[in-house]
């Protein structure tokens, strides 16, 4: 896959989109890019199970380039899960067609205080190294991304053993029953998931994204008294400095302005928030990622190519990454999501930002 016309390269593209710069066109990358819809993960998955492939190093960097080789993507997101620290923490999991099962769930406070902080280097060292591979293969026009659980999201999955279809009621009653423990459980895995984002920082990523997916089951009160104050503990315990924080949440619309913040560089919002609206709500000065409902690439093709210039000029493409609103889907077709990228790095941008980008 050829690059797209530029004035710059990849990587310089997307960091200036997240620094709210001015640009020739829009970054676009895909969540969940490497995944199901592709045949060539498929044939992955068939001699190795998804823990295997996030622990290998080699097999993780294969299955992290193939969107980049198949659909000319603007970004490379690291092969991992968001559960791979809970694991580190001393919590094993296991990941089933249902999603992720933990045996023995968090429930009460002997438990949490038994989480340990852990070493990245030792402890989740594959990662590291899958990241290392990603630079060198790469190079330093094309940007790596790490990832991680923000605390809220992960602890759910902690407290409630796997996803529930009510939602989280487990992490939900011990919030409600002991705000204190529920608070020592954020701070424990803001702390350590702090350290494992400095780690990955450390390899080469060019940017992190935070995956707070379950913040829409908070009330802003709720937002505000727990899941934002980890979220930015966990940013300062970052300590990012240049490097662009991203932060994604899902059905969150009425958590943004909060969310915004949270010392997040980049707001990543889901297909039901209206990007003019959240830009006019923020400022100018965060950078907005999405949002594209992931089902629209399950119809025909030139409809998922309007959808892509619609988000970019809702944004008139100044500091705007364009994404899904969610996770792609696996009966995706993969024309339809080349279409997408396609069409998003074509996507006319507001014509001052195209000029004074070009500069």
């Amino acid at each position: 896959m050829t690059q797209p016309p530029q004035s710059v390269n990849r990587k310089e593209l997307f960091l200036r989109a997240c620094r709210c710069e001015p640009v020739d066109r829009v970054p676009v990358w895909i969540m969940r890019q490497a995944g199901r819809y592709l045949p060539e993960y498929r044939a992955v998955k068939e001699k190795h199970n998804f823990l295997e492939v996030c622990r290998t190093p080699e097999l993780a960097i294969e299955v992290s380039l193939q969107p980049y080789r198949i659909l000319g993507v603007d970004a490379v997101i690291v092969f991992s899960d968001i559960l791979i620290p809970a694991g580190a923490m001393g919590l094993p999991f296991e990941l089933s067609d249902k999603g992720p099962v933990i045996e023995y769930p968090l429930r009460t406070a002997a438990q949490i205080r038994e989480l340990s902080s852990f070493d990245p280097e030792l402890e989740t060292g594959f990662l590291m190294d899958a990241i290392r591979g990603l630079v060198r293969e790469l190079g330093p026009d094309v940007p790596v991304l790490g990832f991680a659980a923000a605390p809220w999201t992960l602890a759910c999955y902690m407290v409630e053993g796997r996803h529930n279809k009510d939602g989280f009621p487990a992490a939900k009653t011990m919030l409600y029953s002991d705000p204190q423990l529920f608070r020592d459980l954020l701070e424990r895995i803001a702390r350590a998931t702090g350290g494992y984002l400095r780690a990955q920082i450390a390899a080469g990523a060019s940017a992190v994204q935070l995956f707070d997916t379950w913040a829409g089951e908070l009330t802003l009160d709720q937002y505000r008294e727990f899941a934002l104050p980890a979220t930015e503990r966990l940013i300062e315990e970052i300590g990012a400095g240049d490097t662009p924080v991203i932060l994604y949440s899902k059905a969150s619309g009425h958590l943004l302005t909060a969310a915004a913040e949270s010392g997040a560089n980049v707001l990543s919002v889901d297909w039901r928030a209206d990007l003019a609206a959240v830009r006019e709500q923020i400022g100018p000065r965060i950078a907005l990622q999405g949002n594209v409902d992931p089902c629209l690439l399950l119809g025909p093709e030139e409809g998922v190519r309007q959808a892509a210039r619609a988000a970019v000029d809702s944004t008139g493409g100044l500091g705007h990454i364009l994404n899904l609103g969610h996770g792609i889907l696996q009966q995706t077709p993969v024309a339809n999501a080349r279409a997408f990228v396609q069409a998003g790095q074509a996507a006319a941008v507001n014509d001052k930002v195209r000029v004074e980008g070009a500069r």
